[in-house]
């Protein structure tokens, strides 16, 4: 179970982007606070152009506010140069997107350890194939090491592109609208799935997403709106 020691902070985090023809910057994120204990799922809802997706892309390290501070792990990430981001990356996150972006040439194996490649722990990147093994028999995929990606189903794909972002055995998984092209059944099967990735890995599990039915299997519930961010504190509905 999840303790109260934060992994994941965000401090008054402020983020703009510049404004059409010249016009004045607008404020994507307003003065943002967010505090995730370790282990714990929760999930950040809000309309089309709300910012969840610039939010993911702060707490992934793939951009920086303007002001206000983001810690992972106790790290503020503000002092970091590229090369530590880029550290943090490959060390600490796993993405999972709306598209699996499997390469097409490699096979299902081959595709999970693509991320080892710029692992520097020849312990790590020596374990790493039995680690993958043992990730796709977990995710139903033990009988598909050796299959291209087109010879996958759209949820099999999606379940591929779970266990690559899990296999640096990264401490954040961040997800965003995972389900997002699948049918209503692979997507329910694949929320089920980070759930229990999230219980049995001791991830800590972010997901950005438009279903509230996903939404709501996390363990708590965020709506992102106005550039401000809030805690639900009854289930999200239509």
């Amino acid at each position: 179970m999840p303790d109260d020691e934060a992994f994941l902070e965000l401090i008054a985090v402020v983020k703009h982007y510049a404004g059409s023809e010249g016009g004045a910057p607008l404020a994507i994120l307003r003065n943002v606070n967010l505090r995730v204990p370790r282990g714990a799922a929760i999930s950040i809802v809000g309309p089309s152009g709300s910012g969840k997706t610039t939010l993911l892309n702060l707490l992934g390290t793939l951009d920086r506010p303007d002001s206000g501070r983001v810690l992972i792990d106790g790290i503020d990430l503000s002092q970091l140069d590229e090369v530590g981001l880029a550290r943090v990356r490959n060390r600490s996150i796993g993405f999972i997107f709306q598209s699996h972006h499997l390469l097409p040439h490699l096979d299902v194996l081959e595709n999970i350890l693509v991320p080892t490649l710029a692992c520097d722990d020849p312990a790590s990147r020596r374990d790493a194939p039995d680690r993958a093994r043992r990730l796709l028999g977990r995710v139903g995929l033990g009988e598909r090491l050796h299959h291209l990606p087109s010879q996958l189903s759209g949820g099999e794909r999606q379940r591929a592109a779970v266990v690559r972002a899990l296999i640096n055995t990264p401490p954040l998984l961040l997800a965003d609208e995972p389900t997002g092209a699948l049918d209503q059944r692979s997507a329910r099967d694949l929320g089920q799935l980070l759930r229990d990735l999230n219980r049995e890995e001791g991830v800590t599990l972010i997901v950005v997403t438009h279903s509230l039915e996903l939404a709501n299997d996390m363990g708590r519930v965020f709506e992102l709106s106005d550039g401000q961010l809030a805690e639900r504190t009854a289930p999200a509905h239509p």
